[in-house]
């Protein structure tokens, strides 16, 4: 004779089961839950003072989500010939997606670590790539302890408005908003040169008009005085998007040549 095991189905009612064997219910194993490995980060580990002694201008090079983005690769190019200059690059997230290996003109972002100046591409997720401790850097600060020079080019509009707002919601942004505009913290006040890129309407908005405002009347840069921003006004060409008009971003070897004056850049390799 076989048992009949009393159950209970999905419902709750006890039921009963015919034919099967008493067994005793064993508990199932509980496999533990893997415990998922971050990647390491470089910029994790970044610190500034570590950089202090290398007898290099320090430059830090930031995009965000503008077509001209695609002009960051010739530019850091362009810059490549000079011994004395160490690159650090800030992209954003809408930035990125103009450098992602899509052809020649539009190689991979990572691809620019290739360039012999370039010592590091620093990404959103990299400001907390791990828990902070207490003793850890914070990469914005550090990012801006190490720059002798902060060039933003493009600027985007959404990036324009939130910086003149004082808005830090990304890396890049978190860069300008604790950037050092008197000099009273790390002993010498530095620049800040922004090229603004934006399809014409936007450019011509009555709310740009109000942001340039602010980036060249009330922090625009001179040669002496309190002032930290250089602006570089768009230019008037047939844009990406097809439309034609000003809000195309300075010609990338115009911004090349700033950078060279604003750092006097002089030692170059011979070819």
């Amino acid at each position: 004779m076989r048992k009949e095991d009393s159950v209970f189905g999905t419902n709750g009612v006890r039921g009963r089961r015919v034919g099967v064997p008493s067994q005793p219910v064993l508990p199932m194993p509980v496999q533990p839950m893997p415990v998922p490995v971050q990647p390491k980060s470089k910029s994790a580990h970044f610190v500034a003072t570590e950089h202090t002694g290398d007898n290099k201008k320090h430059l830090l090079l930031a995009a965000s989500g503008s077509v001209a983005t695609i002009k960051l690769p010739n530019i850091v190019n362009a810059l490549s010939r000079y011994n004395d200059l160490s690159i650090r690059i800030i992209i954003t997230k809408s930035a990125e997606n103009f450098l992602a290996g899509q052809s020649e003109e539009q190689p991979h972002l990572d691809s620019l670590l290739q360039e012999k100046n370039v010592d590091g591409i620093y990404r959103d997720e990299d400001e907390w790539a791990k828990p902070w401790v207490r003793g850890d850097g914070i990469l914005h600060i550090e990012l801006r302890r190490w720059a002798d020079l902060l060039v933003i080019a493009p600027l985007s509009c959404n990036s324009m408005a939130k910086m003149t707002m004082g808005i830090a919601d990304n890396l890049l942004l978190s860069v300008v908003r604790a950037w050092d505009t008197t000099g009273d913290i790390g002993g010498s006040k530095k620049k800040c040169i922004v090229a603004p890129a934006m399809n014409t309407a936007m450019w011509e908005h009555p709310v740009s008009k109000k942001q340039l405002k602010v980036l060249e009347e009330e922090w625009g840069w001179k040669e002496k005085g309190d002032a930290w921003v250089e602006v570089l006004r768009p230019v008037e060409k047939e844009l990406a998007c097809g439309d034609s008009g000003n809000g195309a971003m300075r010609e990338w070897s115009k911004v090349v040549s700033v950078i060279e004056e604003r750092m006097d850049l002089k030692d170059k390799d011979k070819k």
